[in-house]
This record gives C-alpha cells, sequence and structure tokens, in this order.
C-alpha cells in the first residue's frame, strides 16, 4: 500500500509520505501539471513527525496505510493539523471482500480506513461525506480496485 498525506493553507503546500517512491511519482506529476512551485516535499513517518497543530486549511490524505499497531497516532496528528473551519478529505481503495493476506501481501484490518477515521472525529467535527464511491477512471495496472471509500469533514471555525 502507498498513499499520500498533504497539507495545504496559508503557510503554502507540504506533501509528506513515508514511501520515497510516492514523493518522487507525485514531484513528477505536479512538475508535468506546472504546479510544483509551492510545494514542500518532505519523507517523514507521521506517527514520528506530525504536521503543525490546526495550521492547514486542507488536510489530505489519499491512499495512505494508517496502521492500528501505532494506536492511531499518525491519524491523530493528521487530524490535529486541520485548522479551525479547515477540511480534511480521506481517499482509500474499498477493502470489501479483501481478505487477510488474498494474495495481496497484508490484512486490510491491520488499517485505518475512511469510515474509521470518520468515527475518531469528536463533536468539533462536521462530516460532509462518508461513503462509497465508483471510480470514475480505470484502476492502475496489476490492482482491481473499482470503488474507494471517501471521507470529506469539516472543522467547526
Amino acid at each position: 500500500m502507498a498513499g499520500a498525506a498533504g497539507v495545504a493553507g496559508h503557510r503554502g503546500r507540504r506533501r509528506r509520505d513515508v514511501a520515497a517512491t510516492a514523493l518522487r511519482r507525485g514531484a513528477e506529476a505536479a512538475e508535468a501539471a506546472g504546479v510544483a512551485g509551492g510545494v514542500a516535499w518532505a519523507r517523514a513517518d507521521l506517527a514520528v513527525t506530525p504536521p503543525p497543530a490546526r495550521a492547514f486549511d486542507l488536510v489530505s490524505a489519499q491512499y495512505f496505510p494508517f496502521l492500528r499497531a501505532g494506536g492511531g497516532a499518525s491519524v491523530r496528528g493528521l487530524l490535529e493539523a486541520v485548522a479551525p473551519g479547515g477540511t480534511l478529505l480521506v481517499v482509500g481503495h474499498d477493502v470489501t471482500g479483501l481478505s487477510p493476506g488474498g494474495g495481496h501481501g497484508f490484512d486490510p484490518a491491520d488499517y485505518y480506513h475512511p469510515a474509521d477515521i470518520a468515527r475518531m472525529l469528536d463533536g468539533d467535527w462536521s462530516v460532509l461525506v462518508d461513503e462509497t464511491r465508483p471510480r470514475v477512471v480505470p484502476p492502475p495496472a496489476g490492482t482491481r480496485h473499482t470503488h474507494d471509500t471517501v471521507l470529506l469533514a469539516r472543522r467547526a471555525g
């Protein structure tokens, strides 16, 4: 599993990931789209180095592997990074029907998924979207994911 976590706000845009490959791909895509300027790319473990608290208008995690083994520290750090009035967007693969091991090398139950993160939100949050959606583009080569799970929430201002 690979993913990306990004934060955006008045301090500019930052992109963090534990996977160097994901960072390289992201930087290449940003460059190709002409939006690379102003993005700070960093390889970091969110459980060890969380983003600054309540500092970003948008926090986005796309297909990011939030391990349960860490007790949720990385998820809590990401949630804490959303500024008052800010938005959280979390997207993951719909893992319905995937069995532990199942030839894909991981157990989906070992990870937090968007619906799990929605249940972690307290009364300071409004959940706008918490659902499974069909993909509108074909899945990447070598994958069979046809649906994604989406969480969109806003922190009270």
